[in-house]
């Protein structure tokens, strides 16, 4: 009975203290939370308001708890693959393995069927594969090993070969055109020396030019941008063709040869090469570049620079600006890319303007050429439809500016430069004839004289 009176009391104030919450604290909590969210309110305490507190403080106080990137997700398979997928799986064929002996084991049977298993679902995996999908060997980093079967493609490459080709060509017009009997001997020692040394002059130019050419498309895949040759090999080689070829032109055809030669060479390398990314004037001394080899042809078979010379490199000197400008235009956001300042990017009207002007020029150098005593009067005649032509497409881009006429042009300058140098041979003057006229001048010079004298 104590014990029980004891405990009365608790209760009864427990009993007490929830009638007293019923009354009073049940009907002060609407009130209560009413004005928590008004004052929330007015002082700006808002969910986007806190998360704006908690990014400023992970990104100020706390650094090591900022995001970080996600890895990147496989690419994810078109459904066609997946429907390409499910129709290979059905046309694999799963092979029935045979009945084994009885007297081999259960357990050396249901091991045999497990490999088996294990070894037709490698098969259909792999068959499975997405045409897309690489493997993780083929995504690792490999090292590109030079082979001795392909080192001849590279150093072709390397040494632009039909930028080459195209040189030579021009200095065997510039001999074929000299006023002289035909030897082939030095015919072939400065056609050979002219070679090199054009090799020597393109590999030091794309060694020099790697971290440009690796942002334009297309100079991205030449060797030195692509690791398929080391710089020293390329450094080499331009010496192994530099050297010989100069040293050929200058003794086993003359100094004066090898001289333009060696200028050349140092003009490509040492002042075309860096104007290329310092001024629009790059494309004035590459024309200077591209006109010496003809004067180098007609130098080697004379000796001498003649007017002759003169001619043949001024007409390769205005070629090269419809040419140039013609496909540089089609590649403006390549050389933006590569950081080159040229004419079709920076100046683009000032690109058409050059490109008509210099195929206008060549229509009068073609009637300079017989009144030079180089060739015969029938040469302007011949050659005036070929360069009306080019000088029409000059137009056409100069008032277009588009990539069609800019690629007309170009193609244009490819036929027109050798048919235009064949009409020139075709017209030359033989040396018989002037060595006639020379003959009747001397003639008429002693003649002269000898009534001068008493």
């Amino acid at each position: 009975m104590s014990a029980a009176r004891r405990c009365r009391p608790p209760r009864a104030l427990a009993g007490l203290f929830v009638w007293h919450l019923r009354n009073t604290g049940i009907r002060q909590i609407p009130c209560q939370f009413v004005n928590l969210c008004h004052v929330a309110n007015e002082k700006l305490i808002t969910f986007q308001y806190f998360n704006f507190l908690k990014r400023m403080y992970v990104t100020q106080c706390n650094k090591d708890l900022s995001q970080q990137a996600k890895p990147k997700s496989d690419s994810i398979v078109s459904p066609f693959h997946e429907h390409q997928q499910l129709h290979r799986e059905k046309k694999v064929v799963h092979k029935i393995s045979p009945v084994s002996p009885v007297h081999q084991s259960w357990s050396e049977t249901s091991s045999r069927s497990e490999l088996r298993e294990m070894k037709s679902a490698v098969e259909t995996e792999d068959s499975v594969t997405p045409v897309g999908a690489e493997s993780k060997e083929d995504r690792q980093w490999k090292e590109m090993k030079l082979q001795l079967d392909d080192l001849p493609g590279i150093l072709a490459r390397l040494s632009k070969v039909k930028l080459t080709a195209l040189v030579v060509s021009t200095t065997s017009a510039g001999f074929a055109m000299a006023p002289v009997p035909f030897e082939l001997t030095c015919f072939l020692l400065a056609s050979l020396g002219t070679g090199l040394a054009s090799c020597a002059a393109n590999s030091i130019n794309q060694f020099f030019e790697v971290p440009f050419d690796s942002n334009m498309n297309r100079t991205k895949n030449r060797p030195l941008v692509r690791g398929q040759i080391s710089p020293l090999l390329a450094v080499c080689f331009a010496a192994s063709c530099g050297i010989p070829g100069i040293a050929l032109l200058t003794l086993g055809v003359n100094p004066l040869t090898g001289a333009l030669g060696a200028f050349n060479i140092f003009l490509y390398t040492c002042c075309y090469t860096p104007l290329k990314r310092m001024s629009i004037s790059n494309t004035w001394v590459g024309a200077v570049v591209g006109a010496i080899p003809p004067i180098m042809g007609w130098t080697a078979a004379t000796g001498s620079l003649d007017a002759g010379a003169l001619l043949l490199g001024g007409i390769l000197y205005s070629w090269q600006f419809p040419h140039f400008n013609a496909l540089s235009w089609g590649l403006r956001e390549d050389y933006s890319r590569g950081g080159y300042c040229m004419m079709s990017v920076t100046h683009p009207g000032l690109c058409r303007r050059v490109a008509l002007r210099h195929c206008l020029a060549l229509i009068g150098l073609s009637t300079v050429a017989p009144v030079l005593n180089i060739t015969t009067w029938t040469f302007p005649v011949i050659s005036l439809p070929i360069n009306l032509y080019i000088s029409y497409l000059g137009f056409r881009f100069y008032r277009d500016a588009d990539r069609s006429s800019s690629r007309k042009l170009f193609f244009c300058s490819l036929w027109h430069l050798p048919m235009l140098l064949l009409v020139m041979f075709t017209c030359k003057k033989s040396v018989l004839e002037k060595e006639d006229k020379g003959d009747l001048l001397g003639k008429s010079h002693e003649r002269a004289v000898e009534i001068r004298l008493p």
